[in-house]
Parts: C-alpha cells; structure tokens; sequence
C-alpha cells in the first residue's frame, strides 16, 4: 500500500471518528410542545377597540404579522405597487402603551429589498418580499418570504436580523433540495419542551403541503414533518393543545371551500393526513389561539360565498366544532390575512388585510372572550 493510500485510509478513519464523536455529542430534539401560560384575560365584557387604520390609494398593503416587543409590539406587512413585483417592501406600525392608552410611535419601511440583499451572507440580489413572521427564538429576528427569481413558487424562507436601520444579518434556511425554493411562511412559531421553536411553513410548488420546520436551541434545522392529504394544503396554523396534541388549520388552496385541518398526537413528528373540516373557508388562512380548557379563539374568513366576512369564532371542543362569536368585517370589506397574539399583560392584538389587499386594521381585543 503505497502513502496516498495509506493517508486515504487515515482521513476516512478519522472522518468515521469525528462522525462518531459528532453523534454522541449530539442532542436530539424533544417532541413536547411547551404549553405556555394561559391567555390573560382583562377583565369585563368582550370588547374591541380598532389602534390602527392604514389604506393606500395605489398599490397593495398586505399580510400582516405581529412581533411581540417590550412596552407594545410592531406589525409588518409587505407594501408595493402588487404583489411580487419588484418595488415591494416590508413596512411597519410600532404600538406602545402609555398611561392614556395605545399609541403609534414610528410608521414606515422596515426591511427594503436592496438592504436584505447586502445583509445575505454572500450577497445576493432580492427581487420581492413577501409574508414575514416573528422569529420568538431571537430578539429582533423575522422569518420573511424572499424572491430572488420567479415568483412564489421559487420563494425561499429567510432567516433575519434587524437592527435599528434595517437588517442587520441574514441566511436563508435550506428547507428543499430542489435549489432551496418554494417553501414560504405566514403563521407565529411554536414553542417545544426543550428550549426550541417550529415554524409552521408551507410548500407551494406542485403537490402543495404544510410544513413544521424544526429547529434546535441554537437555531439550526434539525428536522421538518409534512402535512399533506387532501385538496393542496398550505400555511398551516399550529394550536398546541398540551405536550403531544396539536391542531393545525390550512387553507386549500385548490380550492375546496373548506377549512382542512391535521392532527398530531406525538409533539408533532408525525401529523394525521389532511382532511377538510365542516367550516367553510373560501382559500383564506386563519389565526388561532388556545385559550386553554379546551377552547381556541380563532380569526376566520368563514363566508362560502367569498373572502369578504371574517369572523371571530369558538371552539370548546379543541377544534372540532365552532360558534360564531363575533363578525368583524362583512358587505365588501375584503378583509383576509388575519394574525392573532396574545399581549403579555392582557388582551389579545388582531391585525388583518382590508380592502382587497389595499390596507390594514389592528384591532385590541379585551374582555373575557372565554366567555363572549
């Protein structure tokens, strides 16, 4: 055996070893959802009061999403002539409370294609942006939705830091082995047993599926689990019911004119084959909470006539059954797109398209609404 052999042999040995070693060290995720602490509630009758009103008179303002913060919170939506065009930026609403109540203390762009772009470790050209949510495992980190060719069948999910001026850092998360695309989100983390968080995403090209995209405590993707079955279901909405059980609610986006649903029962490693539900959906996503006992509060567009009525709805059956608590929009509002959080300190926050994708209402939630 001549030197080059020998030194091959030696590197695989050691490969074996340090792979070996690797293994060992390794933790593997806990599937056990965290159950956090039950929804405060303020007290008195249910109640809302509308924080924010936003149209523009060309171009869209769409999907909303919500980033917890100290002292209030910021909504972010995409903004732009159309959607996926190429003049499309993330723009923001920060909310803090002061002693005479919710005020709006910034309003303008947040993240911007060309500064997303030089943020990418390399740098990379940004084409459009889309849906965005909180990245809760990081103090000012968003998952956003990045187009850099195509449209949103070639989406990538963005991983983001943003500082004062915009984002700070940036690193697209490798999801899909066919170049790293079509994978999208829309719905907030969930929280898991051990100290890390899923991603609800969804992907879009061809046979359309929900995903949980599973990260470790340090923020790397150990694993992801599919949700697939019926219609073409994407942006699962994920209710962890306690440490195994979880509802995810997805939008068909056939569409069937039915609110699908999927189930897990091990933490979500493995969830039931989609199906559509009795509540009718005309191709909208949704937003939920667990309110606990049981109950989920859920922001619907529930109209089989169309996305115009979206409605605050009940379950106290852990989603297998609804009652309708509320309308919030109806008679051509076009409202879709909703969010729903939880504040700290009572209340929940609700923001959601209007218009037909041409503005923005954030609504505050008071009240016991376990019991509206």
């Amino acid at each position: 055996m001549g030197l080059a052999h020998i030194a091959i042999a030696g590197l695989a040995g050691l490969s074996v070893i340090l792979s070996l070693w690797a293994l060992r060290r390794d933790s593997p995720p806990v599937w056990r959802f965290a159950m956090p602490a039950p929804v405060a509630m303020t007290p008195g009758a249910a109640r809302i009061e509308t924080l924010f009103d936003y149209a523009i008179e060309t171009g869209q303002a769409h999907s909303p999403t919500i980033v917890m913060g100290e002292g209030g919170f910021d909504v972010l939506w995409f903004e732009g002539s159309a959607e996926a065009q190429a003049d499309v930026d993330i723009h923001h609403a920060a909310f803090r409370q002061f002693p005479e109540g919710w005020q709006t203390v910034a309003h303008g762009p947040r993240m911007t294609r060309a500064g997303l772009g030089k943020a990418m470790d390399p740098h990379q050209l940004v084409v459009t942006l889309g849906n965005t949510v909180e990245n809760e495992a990081r103090p000012g980190g968003v998952f956003a939705t990045v187009v850099s060719v195509g449209g949103w069948a070639m989406a990538s999910v963005a991983d983001v830091t943003l500082g004062e001026a915009g984002p700070q850092a940036a690193r697209k998360l490798n999801l899909s082995p066919f170049l790293n695309r079509s994978h999208l989100v829309k719905s907030p983390m969930v929280a898991f047993e051990d100290g890390s968080f899923g991603l609800p995403a969804y992907f879009e090209m061809g046979a359309a599926h929900g995903v949980l995209v599973r990260f470790d405590a340090r923020g790397r993707v150990r694993d992801t689990a599919r949700m697939a079955g019926a219609g073409k279901p994407i942006q699962p909405m994920i209710v962890p019911l306690d440490q195994g059980h979880a509802v995810a609610f997805l939008r068909d986006f056939e569409p069937s004119g039915r609110l699908l649903v999927s189930r897990t029962a091990d933490g979500g490693r493995y969830w039931s084959p989609v199906a559509p539900t009795d509540l009718p959906n005309p191709s909208a996503p949704v937003a939920a909470l667990n309110l606990g006992d049981g109950q989920i509060l859920m922001a619907a567009n529930d109209d089989p006539a169309g996305g115009d009525r979206l409605s605050l709805l009940m379950s106290q059956d852990g989603g297998e059954s609804w009652r309708v608590l509320e309308v919030l929009e109806e008679n051509g509002a076009g409202a879709r797109y909703p969010v729903l959080r939880a504040q700290p300190g009572g209340g929940l926050i609700l923001a959601y398209s209007v218009g037909n994708k041409t503005g923005l209402r954030v609504r505050l939630l008071q009240g016991d609404w376990s019991r509206a």
